[in-house]
């Protein structure tokens, strides 16, 4: 992987901040000191920071049922409840994978594997999602054929991949898309207020019985039941300029 991304994946903060520190010669791979972004780490390089050992902490992924009323939002970033709030403090540094604004509730994914989180996130992947939605009112679902068929709101097109009728006011929806607040904004624009948006699923990983505001670790298989890789398409990319060995000593 890249370097940037090797360091913000160890802890670093973003590969923006991982970047500066590259660029200040605070970087060292196998004893030399680079300021190239483009370089790439394998698993038998040796990296320091400041001088002291890069140490890779182990891959996290975890589901947590997110509760209304906490935001999805880094903790430093504002004064109200965050979903950091909810994840054990000596957990290593974890990203939201799938946001739900601040009144909706559900399935999130937090993890600290960067590659899981671009190939769940990347529109070309389509990964399904189901809400259950409850309304103000009794849906008329003569409107169903135009919230599958989409229309634009300010974040962009909008469409619903599935719309089934649960009760008079319940409703679940399934999308592949993730624009901004996209299932009030898109059922506002048709005369309904959305008064309870619950995720229950993201690809084949369900919310089930996990009480709200609790979380469990998932396996390595569990993420590979759920998450399946498709299978890879198309020509390689060129190979990335590796990270320098360290040179042998004359003697």
């Amino acid at each position: 992987m890249r370097l940037n991304q090797f360091l913000a994946k160890a802890g670093f903060g973003s590969r923006r901040a991982c970047e500066e520190l590259i660029r200040d010669g605070s970087v060292t791979i196998n004893g030399h000191r680079l300021r190239e972004l483009a370089v790439r780490v394998g698993s038998d390089d040796r990296v320091l920071v400041h001088g002291k050992p890069v140490k890779m902490p182990l891959p996290l992924v975890a589901m947590l049922h997110k509760p209304a009323g906490y935001l999805c939002t880094s903790a430093d970033s504002t004064r109200e409840k965050t979903i950091y709030d909810l994840l054990p403090a000596h957990w290593p540094r974890v990203v939201y994978v799938g946001r739900l604004d601040k009144e909706s509730e559900g399935l999130l994914i937090v993890t600290n594997d960067g590659e899981l989180t671009q190939r769940l996130t990347h529109p070309s992947g389509k990964l399904r999602k189901i809400y259950i939605v409850t309304l103000d009112r009794e849906f008329d679902f003569s409107l169903a054929p135009k919230m599958k068929k989409g229309f634009t709101l300010e974040e962009g097109f909008a469409r619903m991949d599935e719309l089934f009728r649960v009760g008079p006011r319940t409703l679940k929806v399934v999308l592949t898309q993730g624009l901004k607040r996209q299932i009030r904004e898109m059922f506002y624009r048709q005369g309904y207020e959305v008064k309870r948006l619950v995720r229950v699923q993201i690809g084949g990983l369900e919310l089930g019985d996990l009480p709200a505001g609790q979380h469990r670790i998932l396996t390595q298989e569990d993420v590979k039941r759920y998450f399946p890789v498709s299978k890879p398409g198309g020509s390689k990319p060129a190979p990335r300029p590796r990270a320098p060995k360290p040179e042998v000593p004359h003697v």
